[in-house]
């Protein structure tokens, strides 16, 4: 059987993805993410290593964390990330699990990526109704919160909201329900992927142009 790793961002899609691979049958050796050196956190979403790290716990999955410093080239990330990808080819993983939806230009350049190495992807969501797919997520039982918003895009005050039906009812028209055009990234805390769920608290919201970041804390009884 082919084994894989997934893409792992914190959000809900890749999530969601990682659950339908499953769910295939497909032989899951574990999760790979891009952390940011310097804050400690996944890169683009925010997220605190130490959540990551409980996330990984819960999916009982190993992950490997490929660091990036801040203001990556895209050079240097695509050095890192072929280096990671080599080691786990290496290690017998043939294949790649993305929550991708329907961006044909990244979906290209991860094949091609991966294929420079031997690999090959695996995109479980693709092409699905994303309306559909939002409220498909939220019955099947995922927990997620927003994390990172773009205020260009939707209002400032959804970061920390849940992702749930209510969200979904505000989101304007043009606003992508699972924001895969960059409007808004997740971070998920429960679901059918999980063995137990994380508790989170809602911490400090920063704006850093142009994004509004809420921070998610562990909670600690």
């Amino acid at each position: 059987m082919a084994r894989a790793l997934v893409a792992w961002s914190s959000g809900k899609d890749s999530a969601f993805a990682l659950w339908q691979a499953r769910r295939a049958g497909l032989d899951i050796a574990g999760i790979l993410t891009t952390v940011t050196g310097d804050y400690a956190r996944v890169s683009m979403h925010g997220v605190r290593e130490e959540l990551l790290d409980r996330q990984a716990a819960e999916l009982g999955l190993p992950c490997t964390k490929v660091r990036i410093p801040a203001g990556c080239t895209n050079e240097r990330y695509q050095a890192e990330m072929g280096a990671a990808m080599r080691a786990a080819r290496d290690a017998g993983v043939t294949q790649v699990v993305f929550g991708d939806l329907f961006l044909a230009d990244l979906r290209a350049y991860r094949e091609k990526m991966l294929a420079e190495i031997g690999m090959t992807g695996v995109f479980p969501l693709w092409l699905r109704d994303t309306r559909e797919l939002a409220r498909e997520m939220i019955a099947a039982g995922l927990v997620a919160h927003l994390v990172c918003v773009d205020p260009r895009h939707v209002a400032p005050a959804l970061a920390g909201r849940r992702f749930d039906a209510a969200l979904l009812d505000e989101l304007p028209v043009a606003v992508d329900p699972c924001g895969e055009n960059g409007e808004f990234h997740t971070c998920v805390s429960a679901g059918p992927m999980f063995a137990n769920a994380l508790e989170l608290e809602t911490g400090q919201v920063v704006t850093r142009e142009p994004f509004v970041w809420t921070d998610l804390e562990l909670r600690h009884v």
